[in-house]
């Protein structure tokens, strides 16, 4: 465990994307398997182990520590995974033992259920400090390195000298730990040939339209669509096999039967999965609150089913049949694309129009007031623009609208997790609504991310200088209409909600600027959100 607990703190604390490529690289080369694939298996979210629970891990450790002094160091520490592994104190007579990852790993999937709790206590007490840390990540899944899934096999194919697009075809025939992967990488076998023809396959990005982007661009060179606000899927029906992947790659076949039983198609193609009515449909199509009732589920109920119908809006073919058609100009991938989803269950199937549209000005104006709600912006697609994997800057951009923008008042923080356990760096902010007791703040969102570090560090110090209540982790800080801290959110989209008390939720919040010229009297109000729904509907 020490060579991955070494590769889990080296990653956190480097922040450039090729240096991190170069440490996952070093340890795949210099580990053995199955190690390597157990490693490669954690970092990409693919490991599935015997569920531990932090109630489980912070009961060992109050086996042998005192409570408050557990719940004051981990007050301090701020991360339970760092908590245990710094206090534990391993029983008498027990020998440290470096175990491996390997080996951790296949202990944990062989045990019972009675059987894990004493499992953790023996290993806890022959691990050192690093290797607990390490191990409580791993069965927390918690790493939390900032290392994607695709980071981790831009590294395998810089390793190997192979194309990435290669790995990610192979991926999902795959799993841990990896030793056909591994043996091909390394030349001492064969590209593995996989059992199912479905296979995933790498999507095509856009590139953002950034200032003077499309300067020099004809717009006739250019095919435009509305970008919808659901998620990026590629279905794939080949050789009698279907399958429905996420847009990073993961299977998510389960949680949209009626997609895959419609799925009467001929190939591979790529489009947006939403809920609500399709083109030839009448019925409005849902917003994203409405998808997220279907994703992450393994399974779905018939209430789920009728509540929430999904569908695809077709962006893209890969595969025409058996026949690779990438490589052709996207013109005419286009009119193979609107073949096949004519002749779909109109249910499930139907192709996202086109935006018709003589000058960068006039899409300018579209975009920025679409005729749907669950619209984000628009995709610009050159005409003569192959199927490429991954973001190639020209031939596709999406163009999306700008934020919606409050500002909010800021109530409760937590510590943040890896470099940032020692901050309080995820906030919940608040707008101000009428109650029975007058005017109150009435929480409306979180965010984590979007301030810079030197930001961080004043948002940080307020939270020290200004907690009024702590509940557990939480803190609860000064938040009064002449006292309190100020923050400008920006957010993509904003929908009711029943299940916070506000009535609304946001979509992708982040902090865009901090307010210290501004009072909490002078933040926005509930009407104003809600005002944003009704201006959407």
């Amino acid at each position: 465990m020490k060579a991955f607990a070494e590769l889990l703190d080296r990653l956190v604390l480097t922040p450039q994307r090729n240096a991190k490529i170069r440490l996952l690289v070093d340890y795949f080369r210099s580990t053995p398997d199955p190690s390597r694939g157990y490693a490669l298996a954690a970092i990409a979210g693919t490991l599935t182990l015997n569920a531990v629970k932090p109630a489980l891990i912070r009961d060992l450790l109050l086996e042998r520590m005192d409570e408050v002094l557990f719940h004051y160091s981990y007050d301090y520490v701020g991360d339970l995974a760092e908590t245990v592994s710094l206090a534990w104190e391993p029983s008498p007579g027990v020998a440290a033992a470096d175990l491996s990852l390997g080996e951790v790993v296949e202990r944990l999937q062989q045990a019972g259920r009675s059987d894990v709790r004493s499992l953790m206590r023996d290993m806890l007490d022959r691990l050192d400090t690093s290797g607990r840390f390490a191990l409580l990540k791993l069965v927390t899944g918690g790493l939390r390195i900032g290392v994607s899934a695709r980071l981790a096999k831009q590294a395998l194919a810089e390793m190997g000298g192979k194309d990435i697009v290669e790995i990610e075809t192979l991926w999902h025939g795959l799993a841990p730990p990896y030793l056909p992967l591994f043996l091909w990488l390394t030349g001492q076998a064969e590209m593995p040939v996989l059992t199912t023809p479905a296979v995933f396959h790498s999507v095509m990005l856009a590139t953002p339209v950034g200032e003077g982007d499309l300067e020099g661009l004809d717009p006739a060179d250019f095919a435009a669509e509305w970008k919808w606000d659901g998620i990026r899927v590629q279905l794939a029906n080949v050789g009698g096999v279907r399958r429905l992947y996420s847009r990073s790659g993961d299977e998510i076949s389960a949680a949209f039967p009626e997609i895959i039983e419609a799925a009467d198609i001929d190939g591979v193609i790529d489009g947006e999965l939403l809920v609500g009515g399709t083109m030839r449909s009448n019925r409005a199509t849902a917003t994203f609150a409405d998808l997220q009732q279907r994703l992450n589920r393994k399974t779905v109920n018939r209430r789920l089913l009728e509540d929430y119908p999904a569908f695809i809006r077709g962006y893209d073919i890969l595969f025409s049949g058996e026949r690779d058609i990438r490589s052709e100009p996207f013109h005419v991938r286009r009119a193979a694309l609107s073949t096949l989803i004519e002749a779909a269950s109109p249910q499930h199937f139907d192709l996202s129009p086109l935006v018709p549209f003589s000058t960068w000005e006039e899409l300018d104006r579209l975009r920025a007031d679409p005729p749907d709600p669950v619209i984000e912006g628009v995709m610009l697609k050159r005409l003569d623009s192959p199927y490429l994997a991954g973001r190639a800057k020209g031939p596709w951009f999406k163009w999306k609208r700008a934020p919606f923008n409050v500002d909010a008042v800021l109530m409760y923080a937590q510590r943040g997790h890896g470099k940032r356990s020692s901050y309080y760096s995820d906030f919940t902010f608040g707008v101000w609504a009428e109650s029975d007791g007058g005017t109150a703040l009435v929480p409306v969102g979180k965010a984590y991310f979007g301030f810079t570090d030197a930001e961080l560090e004043i948002l940080d110090r307020f939270v020290r200088d200004n907690t009024v209540e702590r509940f557990g982790p939480v803190r609860a800080v000064r938040a009064e209409p002449d006292a309190g801290f100020v923050v400008e959110v920006a957010f993509e989209g904003i929908n009711r909600s029943t299940r916070h008390k506000s009535g609304v939720a946001m979509r992708f919040p982040r902090i865009a600027r901090l307010r210290p010229d501004k009072l909490p009297r002078d933040a926005d109000r509930l009407e104003t959100l809600q005002a944003m729904i009704e201006a959407k509907a």
